[in-house]
This record gives structure tokens, sequence and C-alpha cells, in this order.
């Protein structure tokens, strides 16, 4: 799917949201959403989104396992971070959109929050340069 094609084809992908909102979980139209991950559908991102596959499905089993994200937990951990940190979003990232890590961001004691605009959940993708540049700068 070319990025001009994306948009003539948006009520299809927004139908494959909704049914894998439904279903999540279960292998649902992962593959139709899959355009909704990048700020644009083009080459670079589809041939990104196939390196990712099949995956290791030994780790995602375990990245959501019981007691991995007990809150109590977590916001220790995480308020107890004495080091700087950047939240790097993408400003269409639906998997992590920005209100929700300005969420994140206020659990540690020092936190920079950046969007990168035009971006979805794969920021290197949408926009190399750009995504260097951000996290140089707060490298220093």
């Amino acid at each position: 799917m070319q990025p001009q094609v994306l948009f003539d084809q948006l009520p299809q992908l927004v139908d494959a949201l909704r049914r894998e909102a439904i279903i999540a979980g279960t292998g649902g139209d992962g593959e139709a959403i899959a355009p909704f991950s990048y700020g644009r559908w083009d080459a670079a991102a589809q041939q990104h989104h196939a390196a990712g596959r099949p995956g290791n499905p030994a780790a995602v089993a375990r990245f959501g396992a019981e007691g991995a994200f007990t809150l109590r937990t977590t916001r220790a951990a995480l308020a107890a971070c004495r080091a700087p940190v950047l939240l790097l979003v993408g400003e269409f990232d639906l998997n992590s959109p920005p209100p929700s890590v300005a969420e994140f961001a206020a659990l540690f004691p020092d936190a920079t929050l950046a969007v990168q605009p035009a971006a979805g959940h794969h920021p290197w993708v949408d926009d190399a340069d750009r995504f260097v540049a951000t996290t140089a700068a707060f490298l220093g």
C-alpha cells in the first residue's frame, strides 16, 4: 500500500482496527492495521514491519506475563530512577499516544517528553534524522 493509497483505504483500515480492538490478542487483523503504526506507509515502513515478523513469541508472552505490570512496583521503580530520561513519542502513535506518554513522564523525577511530528510508533523509521537529532540533543 503506497502512502497516497492509504487514505483511500482508510475506511477498511478503521474497520480492521475496530475488529482488532474487539478480538485483541487473538491474531485479528494485525496485518491490516499495521499502517497505523507508522507516520506514513511507504516502502521503508513496509520493510520495517516485514522485518519484525514472525517475532519472538516467547518474548512476547513474557512481556505481558502476570506481575510484569504491577502498578505499585512499577511506580516505585520509576520514582526511584535518578537518571535523566527521554520519552520520545510519535505524534500519531496509537499504541502509546502522546497524552499517555506525558502521564508516564510525570512518574520520573527527571523526564523530558519529546513528541516527534508526523511520526507513529516507530519514529526512527518515519524520520530518522529528526529522531537522531532529538536523541542527540538530549544526550548532550
